[in-house]
């Protein structure tokens, strides 16, 4: 089984990417705004466009808010399994890491979701701007 382990550091509070993070359905709009550019709810899954365009359907799973830390599922013709926790870490007052770990099969497929995942990274970004010095 292959394992994606992403660690962004993001200059923003812990809370206000929790926010983000937990807010399911505006996941275009508050976390990865460019990578995604549509969501919509479906009962417990979201229904995710990607900017490539290439769409999933991901299940929520759970969302603990004691440990700012949500998971989701994938379950579709290509994938034989693919669950996915994200986490948010407090770095003292003002910073914070977004730890994101994907575990799937076909590992034939982890060079692209690990590509995605890249992509994924500068929007976090532009979602959370470092403050001007």
């Amino acid at each position: 089984m292959a394992s994606i382990y992403n660690d962004v550091p993001l200059s923003a509070p812990a809370r206000d990417v929790w926010d983000a993070v937990r807010d399911f359905g505006a996941l275009h709009q508050r976390l990865v705004p460019g990578f995604v550019t549509a969501c919509t709810l479906d009962g417990d899954a979201r229904i995710v466009t990607f900017a490539n365009g290439s769409v999933a359907r991901e299940v929520l799973v759970d969302c603990d808010d004691a440990r700012q830390r949500l998971v989701y599922a994938i379950s579709n013709e290509r994938l034989k399994h693919y669950s996915a926790s994200v986490q948010v870490i407090a770095d003292g007052e003002r910073q914070c890491h977004l730890v994101w770990t994907i575990d799937m099969l076909p590992n034939q497929l982890a060079p692209y979701v690990q590509g995605q995942t890249r992509e994924a990274v500068p929007a976090l970004h532009r979602a959370f701007p470092a403050p001007a010095a």
